[in-house]
């Protein structure tokens, strides 16, 4: 496995700085991705590809995952909006294929205007489906064009609610430049799948793991609220069994990056170190 992180770049990569880049270094991350506003993709010029790419280049760091952020959602039933993330998907993804990074990351998005990952009743009927096939099919050619692949995150409040939907979306758009990301934390639904983590692993990593070349690493804590909350923590202070997921994953794809996200940047270094020490004694070579 390589590691690289999430969240110590700004998404507006004309603002980079060497700085930036020092700092991903000095914790011997060798990836490393960042969240672009996708309707910034218009103001992006020649220069400003080449200026990242050299920032890139210069710091030794691999473009793992450029992930396009957008408001709207991939199957709202107005064709209008839906169009609109057409155009701004097509735009960006040929951004990062100028600048070549691995993976383009995209989001499915909701029906509740409250933001992509809010739950609503409506995200899970077939016609939402429908949509978001059509959706996805209107874009590929475009990728497969650009030769770019895209990775979709998901997560159980999304319309890609379990390991089953992500795969029958895979298979229904039929594409080789559709993939997953193995963001395992999304897909944890009980609490007796938090307690009896490495069967919930198997049983995701079984499912999906094959369509899901990058992997984002943290862990679940559960809450002390009336109902119950699994929340996302840093590796290795919450209740999953992270040394079995990291050989989930190596078994699948052993040259592919894990990152590190969603974290505070006072956090990361302890993440790194756990998530390293744990991938140690877990026989998984970061390399």
């Amino acid at each position: 496995m390589r590691l690289g992180i999430v969240g110590m770049l700004p998404g507006d990569f004309r603002t980079h700085t060497h700085e930036h880049f020092e700092a991903i270094s000095q914790l011997e991350f060798t990836g490393a991705g960042f969240h672009f506003p996708g309707h910034l993709s218009d103001d992006i010029t020649p220069a400003d590809i080449q200026q990242c790419i050299a920032r890139f280049e210069t710091h030794n760091t691999d473009l793992v995952q450029f992930a396009i952020t957008y408001p709207e959602c991939l199957f709202h039933p107005d064709a209008t909006i839906r169009q609109t993330v057409i155009d701004k998907i097509k735009k960006g993804t040929q951004i990062a294929a100028d600048l070549s990074a691995h993976y383009c990351l995209i989001r499915p998005g909701s029906l509740n205007p409250a933001g992509s990952w809010t739950p609503h009743k409506n995200n899970h009927t077939p016609e939402a489906w429908h949509q978001l096939i059509e959706t996805l099919q209107q874009i590929m050619p475009t990728l497969e064009k650009q030769g770019v692949t895209a990775i979709m995150e998901t997560h159980q409040v999304s319309i890609l609610r379990n390991p089953e939907a992500c795969m029958q979306m895979v298979k229904e758009v039929n594409s080789p430049n559709l993939k997953l990301v193995m963001d395992y934390v999304n897909h944890f639904e009980t609490l007796q799948q938090v307690y009896h983590s490495k069967e919930r692993l198997n049983h995701i990593f079984d499912t999906m793991g094959a369509s899901s070349p990058v992997l984002h690493i943290k862990d679940i804590a559960l809450g002390k609220g009336l109902v119950l909350h699994i929340n996302e923590a840093i590796p290795g202070t919450g209740e999953l069994d992270l040394a079995h997921c990291f050989q989930k994953f190596e078994k699948q794809f052993p040259k592919a990056y894990g990152l590190i996200e969603h974290l505070p940047i006072e956090h990361i270094p302890q993440a790194n170190t756990n998530t390293r020490t744990i991938a140690t004694q877990a026989g998984v070579p970061i390399h």
